[in-house]
């Protein structure tokens, strides 16, 4: 089944950090350029950073720039999102999913910024 699983979510302080992960079953992420997209309640969904395939070359929403870190393990077929200094607008469900052909959002995980 070919499908995405987020997961590393949870609550953190003002300053924090936090390490989110993206394992892809029936495909290989090393092959397609992979995104980190968030929903903040009442937003819509935005872009926050995304790898490519080769040479793995990253781009970020300014929001983030700096602070976030997206990188990849083909050997864990994974896609992780490092998260440091957070803020309280990094508020948000997260998700991951290919830029080309995505598939069917899944679940998300939920981050949650507050002292």
């Amino acid at each position: 089944q070919v499908q995405l699983v987020e997961s590393g979510g949870g609550l953190a302080q003002p300053g924090g950090s936090l390490r989110l992960s993206c394992a892809a079953s029936g495909f290989s992420v090393s092959t397609y350029a992979m995104n980190w997209y968030r929903q903040a309640p009442g937003k819509e969904r935005e872009l926050v950073a995304s790898i490519i395939v080769s040479g793995g070359s990253t781009t970020y929403t300014d929001s983030v720039k700096g602070r976030f870190t997206i990188s990849r393990d083909n050997a864990k077929n994974t896609v992780y999102l490092q998260m440091n200094s957070l803020k309280p607008e990094d508020t948000a469900v997260y998700y991951c999913n290919r830029q080309y052909r995505p598939l069917s959002w899944g679940q998300g995980t939920q981050v949650t910024v507050s002292s």
